[in-house]
């Protein structure tokens, strides 16, 4: 492979963007391609967790290339060019690492967090706590985005359950006023009882020290290959699954569980 560098890349995606390059290339904006920039973050990390080097090597340099593409999109627009957002992310190390480029010192992780923190906030102007709790971006998953406003909340006034006891409560609490939600029938009341349900739950998980995001991933994966047994089970005996009732899909469905086969 040859030797490429990021100045190569760049002219690339601008060839890409003149009169006469590729017709989808030079109609995007910032616009339509952000969701490729979360999406291209998810397959790098799927190939980072099943992939090998190759893969996480080739995933990364999607995501680099939103990075790019948005670049060019904006230096079009006379706003920001790519050595800009460089710059802003090299300023931001030097200034938020204080304790390695500047005067504050930090033994351990918790110390050297708190510095990120606290430049963090003086950086953007956050000057109340509730602030800080809005600056979670709102494109978060939100089981990630759950567990970052909870945290902050605790870091930054000490809003937080005692001890899991008390987090078990929470949630049955909150699985009570769902199912009485349920039971009235009202869809808006529902929704609202099972964001509730949902944060509650998520507040279990941290104190669990379980990430919600990756194990409910890691449970929709599971969910799948035992469906996927079920299925060829369903097969070798002739039968399509479709046909079956309820009840027989959920004995057959046990029977792949309880053979420890997933």
């Amino acid at each position: 492979m040859k030797n490429y560098t990021i100045e190569d890349l760049i002219s690339i995606v601008k060839r890409l963007r003149e009169p006469d390059g590729c017709p989808w290339d030079k109609v995007q904006t910032h616009e339509s391609i952000k969701k490729d920039l979360i999406e291209e973050s998810y397959e790098a990390v799927d190939a980072l967790d099943n992939g090998t080097d190759h893969d996480f090597a080739n995933e990364l340099g999607d995501v680099l290339l939103q990075v790019v593409f948005h670049s060019v999109l904006a230096s079009e627009r006379n706003a920001f060019e790519f050595k800009d957002v460089v710059g802003e992310i090299c300023e931001k190390l030097i200034s938020r690492h204080t304790h390695v480029f500047g005067p504050d010192s930090a033994g351990d992780v918790d110390e050297a967090l708190t510095n990120w923190e606290k430049n963090k906030k003086k950086e953007k102007g956050l000057e109340t706590y509730t602030q800080v709790l809005e600056d979670v971006p709102k494109y978060y998953p939100a089981l990630m985005r759950a567990e970052k406003i909870q945290k902050k909340a605790r870091k930054s006034v000490g809003f937080d359950w005692d001890n899991i006891e008390d987090v078990y409560s929470k949630v049955y609490e909150e699985l009570d006023e769902l199912k009485e939600a349920q039971a009235s029938g009202e869809r808006e009341r529902i929704e609202e009882e099972f964001g509730d349900f949902l944060f509650a739950a998520v507040n279990l998980s941290r104190f669990m020290e379980v990430d919600a995001e990756s194990v409910l991933a890691n449970g929709c994966g599971k969910f799948i290959k035992r469906f996927g047994l079920m299925e060829k089970e369903a097969q070798k005996r002739g039968i399509d699954l479709s046909e079956l009732t309820l009840a027989e899909q959920d004995k057959l469905w046990d029977e792949v569980k309880d053979s420890g086969s997933l």
